[in-house]
C-alpha cells in the first residue's frame, strides 16, 4: 500500500515526510517516535498514520512478476 497523501482524520499532508521517515526507521535503524518529532509529526493521528502503514508496493511487483 503506498502512504496516503493526507491523514485520514485531520487532513494534513503527511505523504511528503514517508522517505524521510521510510529511510531512516528501516534502513539507519532510529526510533520510529524521535524521527516522528524531527519530521514536526505533532498530532497522534498523524503519527499512526506512519506507524501503522504497510509498503506492500514491492511484494505485490514481485508476485506479479510469477
Amino acid at each position: 500500500m503506498l502512504m496516503p497523501i493526507r491523514c485520514f482524520t485531520c487532513g494534513a499532508v503527511v505523504a511528503d515526510k514517508w522517505e524521510e521517515y521510510d529511510k531512516r526507521v528501516n534502513k539507519e535503524n532510529e526510533n520510529p517516535g524521535k524521527v516522528l518529532d524531527e519530521l514536526g509529526v505533532k498530532r497522534y493521528c498523524c503519527r499512526r498514520m506512519f506507524l501503522s502503514n504497510n509498503d506492500l508496493l514491492e511484494e505485490f511487483m514481485e508476485s506479479s512478476r510469477k
